[in-house]
């Protein structure tokens, strides 16, 4: 009976508050989405206004910070699932040198400045430097992802950088275990080990994923149980972070390489989208209580220091990642853009201020006062992201010279992106005599295309004021056709509602692209391969003597089965939707006859 009575409250209290969690946060999610601010914002004023320093209604912070955790080890897996390991040792530039010099750099800047602005000892400036010089993971790749720039040039020195913060959690930890004054610590392992743990770990995942995790993914694969996959998939992750965890390494790291060695198998794209949803319910998770473990009581007794402390943080960063960036190779506006995305402090901060803490190197006090300065400076990241797009697709000053789309006559048509695919619809336009304003935000393809006596104008064409200077208010049609994943939703209603007498088309990458515009009303939607596609599989079937009939009447049933697919995806909102419909071995069309002469 006492064991019943106990497993019933232990439910009571998981349901209360679970829906009080929930509740909240939906409600102020969507309300800092509705204003711009991003979700990251909205979890975290949930969380500290339901936790233990608010109103109370929820407790139990740190135990589910520890839990909502795995929500950060789920991302670097799906992060590592996109990488092929050829890709990561064409990044090693990036990784080590670009990342070593942003993690040293920041790291010294910042005990500099606590040292000398807090009077704390030197051991404390760099138990407390150190982790504020890493950035927040779970905040700029989603943003990255989300925005289809995580494997432009950009994104991926951005993910460089992140990447080897994630490598330094080990040294860091032990840096601060050889300053510790904790008796207790001594009998702990030495650096050297720690290294050769971590060494030996990511050896031993490797094999792991050759010999044991993909002949067990082709058994499940034969099976066609969905539930399997999704069991797997998260076998996978959490395997890998136990791991790590067991030798007190990184738990994301862990993740990371299993996600790289999964990321040239057939199966990805199954296992990304089952493990994708419990990554996002992690993560809000995790943001939450990071709201709810922000002492608001240490705050309010020094306000200045935590605000003066957290701006100086995200200047001093902004500063230094940017002109790092640069020497790198960027320019200076996506310098600067990269700097403003990793000027926060990262979640990493909070468990290396637990570490010295313990290390009495720190006070309690101290603890709480630098995490609450990593969580304000998280909460600008939304506000500091929406100045960095601006700033990464500002109009250079050597650009000056090229001529905006104000200086064009007005036409019928606009066309944003004048690349292969824009050409052809512009010729086609100005073929029946339409009038046409082209405008591409590349100089190069503005240079290329005036050699053809092409007159091209600069300028990013998913702005509102400049698509008004190229005459959007008179124009009939507004085509998309740029090379952009990110190009949305978001992007595109604001433009719809600022001209509604112009019908909008758009060029989009795959399904994906297209789910992320079911809420506008657009005149066409053109997936980029979409016909060569069909023509090549039209010349295929020829080439295998299929008669010309038949060629012609699987055509047709394909381009109706794919636009039924199509409508039930967009309206479950969900890419599996509807693979029942996919052919494959043993399901085909129903044809009279087939090429083989087989029945259908």
């Amino acid at each position: 009976m006492p064991v019943a009575e106990t497993a019933m409250s232990a439910t009571d209290v998981l349901l209360s508050e679970g829906v009080i969690l929930l509740g909240v946060a939906v409600a102020f999610v969507l309300l800092f989405r509705r204003f711009g601010l991003g979700a990251v914002l909205g979890y975290l004023v949930a969380g500290a206004l339901v936790g233990p320093q608010g109103l109370g209604l929820v407790g139990g912070a740190e135990s589910k910070l520890a839990i909502a955790e795995i929500g950060i080890v789920l991302l670097l897996f799906l992060v590592g699932l996109e990488l092929h390991p050829a890709r990561l040792w064409r990044l090693k530039r990036d990784i080590f040198a670009l990342g070593l010099a942003q993690v040293v750099l920041c790291g010294l800047a910042l005990i500099a400045i606590i040292f000398y602005s807090t009077g704390f000892t030197w051991g404390a400036a760099i138990a407390l430097g150190l982790p504020l010089a890493l950035s927040s993971t779970a905040q700029v790749l989603p943003s990255l992802k989300s925005s289809g720039r995580i494997n432009s040039p950009f994104g991926e020195k951005v993910f460089s950088i992140l990447l080897f913060q994630d490598l330094s959690i080990v040294p860091l930890i032990t840096i601060v275990a050889a300053l510790s004054r904790n008796p207790a610590d001594a009998a702990g392992p030495p650096g050297w080990v720690l290294a050769g743990y971590t060494v030996a770990a990511i050896a031993g995942l490797v094999l792991a994923g050759r010999f044991i995790l993909r002949p067990l993914l082709n058994l499940v694969g034969r099976q066609d149980e969905r539930e399997l996959f999704v069991a797997v998939g998260l076998f996978t992750v959490l395997a890998a972070a136990s791991v790590m965890h067991s030798l007190h390494l990184s738990t994301a790291l862990g993740a990371f390489v299993a996600g790289v060695m999964l990321a040239d198998s057939p199966y990805r794209h199954e296992i990304e989208s089952d493990v994708e949803p419990f990554r996002s319910i992690l993560l809000g998770l995790f943001f939450l209580a990071v709201g709810m473990v922000l002492d608001l009581r240490a705050v309010a007794a020094n306000p200045l220091f935590v605000i003066g402390m957290a701006a100086m943080l995200v200047a001093a960063k902004t500063a230094i990642i940017a002109l790092l960036a640069r020497l790198f190779g960027m320019a200076w506006q996506q310098a600067l853009s990269a700097g403003l995305l990793l000027s926060q402090g990262g979640e990493f901060g909070f468990v290396l201020f637990a570490q010295a803490q313990n290390a009495y190197l720190i006070a309690p006090q101290a603890a709480s006062l630098f995490s609450a300065i990593v969580t304000f400076s998280m909460a600008t990241t939304p506000f500091l992201m929406l100045f960095a797009r601006r700033f990464e697709f500002a109009q250079p000053k050597d650009r000056d010279d090229l001529p905006g789309p104000e200086d064009a006559p007005r036409g019928s048509a606009i066309i944003v992106g004048y690349g292969r695919f824009g050409q052809t619809v512009a010729q086609m336009l100005m073929g029946h005599g339409f009038g046409v304003v082209l405008i591409d935000k590349k100089p190069a393809q503005i240079e290329v295309s005036s050699r053809f006596d092409m007159k091209v104008y600069y300028g990013d064409g998913t702005r509102i004021d400049l698509l008004r200077r190229a005459g959007a208010d008179e124009a009939r049609l507004i085509a998309f056709c740029i090379d952009d994943p990110s190009l949305d939703g978001r992007v595109l209603q604001p433009i719809a509602e600022a001209f509604p007498q112009a019908a909008l088309m758009a060029r989009v990458f795959d399904r994906r692209q297209i789910l992320a515009m079911q809420d506008i009303e657009l005149a066409g939607v053109v997936r980029e391969v979409f016909e060569s596609a069909i023509c090549m599989g039209v010349q295929a079937m020829q080439t295998l003597g299929v008669p010309p009939e038949e060629v012609e009447e699987v055509e047709r049933q394909y381009r109706e089965n794919d636009g039924q697919r199509l409508a039930l995806q967009i309206e479950h909102g969900n890419l599996l939707a509807a693979k029942d419909l996919m052919y494959r071995p043993g399901r085909g069309m129903r044809l009279r006859a087939r090429g083989d002469g087989e029945e259908a």
